[in-house]
C-alpha cells in the first residue's frame, strides 16, 4: 500500500479493513475495504480534480451515485457496487442501445434539482482551455472543434452540475439501488456536454464504427431529449479537446480525431438534409 494509506490514519478513523489489492492511478489511490462488514471503497484524490470530483458526490448523496459513506478534503470512502453487470459486456453481448438508455437514465438522475446549492465546479469554459491553443497549433479538426466549442460556450442552455465523465466504466451495477455513477470531474455548464463521452466509448472498435456512431447518436436525442445538433456540437468539441490533450502528452489521438470527424460529417449531412438537398 502507499504510505498515506499505510500509516493507517483513515483505516482507524472510519474502521476500516482492508479487503483487496490497492489500485494506483494518476489521479488516485483505491482501495477496496469493508466498513462495518459492508463492502466499501476508500479512495484517497492525488489531485484537485479528484477533490472537487469528490464534494460533487457528497452533494449527490447517494441519488443516482454511489452513497459517501464518510469523507474528508483528501479522502472518500464510497458504497462499493458489487453487481454482476457492466454495460461495457452489455454493448457486446449486442446490447448497445439499452446500455445508451441506462447512460442516459443516470444522467438525468444526476442532473436533477438538489435543495442545497452545489459545491464549487470547474466551468466548462475553463475545461477547454487547452482546445484553442492546439487548434491554432494542428488546424484541421482541433479547428473545427474550436469553433464548435466557442459558438457553444457563447450560447449555453441548461446550465447544471455536470458529472463530466459519463461512460460505460463511471455507471456500475448496484445491485437494488440500480445503476449508480462514480468518478465525476466535478463540471458546471450545458446539460448536453454530460451525453458526449457515451459516443466515444466503451472501447475503441466500437466507437470507431460510423454507423454505430450515427445510430446511438438518434438514441441518445430520444432517451435524453437533446437538441442533436448541439449534442454533434458538443461532440466534436470534446473530441477535439480530448485529442488535444493526447497530443499535448505525444500520444495517439486517432479515436478522438475519427469521433470528431464523424461528428463533424453527420453536422454537415443534417444541414444538406434540412435544406432538402441530395446527401
Amino acid at each position: 500500500m502507499t504510505p498515506e494509506i499505510d500509516d493507517g490514519a483513515w483505516l482507524a478513523r472510519w474502521d476500516l479493513v482492508p479487503d483487496g489489492e490497492m489500485i494506483a492511478t494518476p489521479s488516485s489511490f483505491l482501495l477496496p475495504v469493508r466498513h462495518r462488514g459492508q463492502p466499501a471503497m476508500l479512495k484517497i484524490a492525488r489531485e484537485e480534480e479528484e477533490r472537487r470530483g469528490g464534494r460533487l458526490m457528497a452533494w449527490w448523496d447517494g441519488d443516482g451515485a454511489a452513497r459517501v459513506l464518510a469523507h474528508d478534503d483528501r479522502a472518500l470512502l464510497l458504497e462499493r457496487a458489487t453487481g454482476p453487470r457492466t454495460l461495457a459486456a452489455m454493448v457486446a453481448a449486442g446490447g448497445d442501445d439499452e446500455a445508451t438508455r441506462i447512460l442516459c437514465a443516470a444522467a438525468t438522475r444526476l442532473h436533477a434539482l438538489r435543495r442545497r446549492p452545489p459545491p464549487e465546479l470547474l466551468p466548462l469554459s475553463r475545461w477547454f482551455e487547452a482546445l484553442s491553443p492546439a487548434a491554432g497549433i494542428h488546424g484541421g479538426l482541433l479547428a473545427q472543434a474550436n469553433a464548435a466549442a466557442r459558438d457553444l460556450l457563447a450560447t449555453p442552455r441548461e446550465v447544471m452540475p455536470l458529472h463530466g465523465d459519463i461512460h460505460h466504466g463511471n455507471v456500475l451495477d448496484a445491485g437494488a439501488r440500480g445503476w449508480i455513477a462514480i468518478d465525476p470531474k466535478g463540471l458546471l455548464g450545458e446539460r448536453t456536454f454530460d451525453f458526449v463521452n457515451i459516443l466515444r466509448n466503451p472501447d475503441a472498435a466500437t466507437a470507431l464504427a460510423r454507423k454505430r456512431f450515427d445510430r446511438q447518436v438518434e438514441v441518445l436525442v430520444d432517451a435524453a431529449a437533446l437538441d442533436r445538433t448541439r449534442l454533434l456540437k458538443w461532440t466534436l468539441a470534446f473530441a477535439g479537446l480530448s485529442a488535444a490533450w493526447h497530443l499535448a502528452d505525444d500520444e495517439a489521438a486517432d479515436l478522438d480525431l475519427a469521433v470528431a470527424g464523424f461528428a463533424a460529417a453527420a453536422l454537415g449531412d443534417f444541414w444538406v438534409g434540412r435544406a432538402g438537398k441530395p446527401r
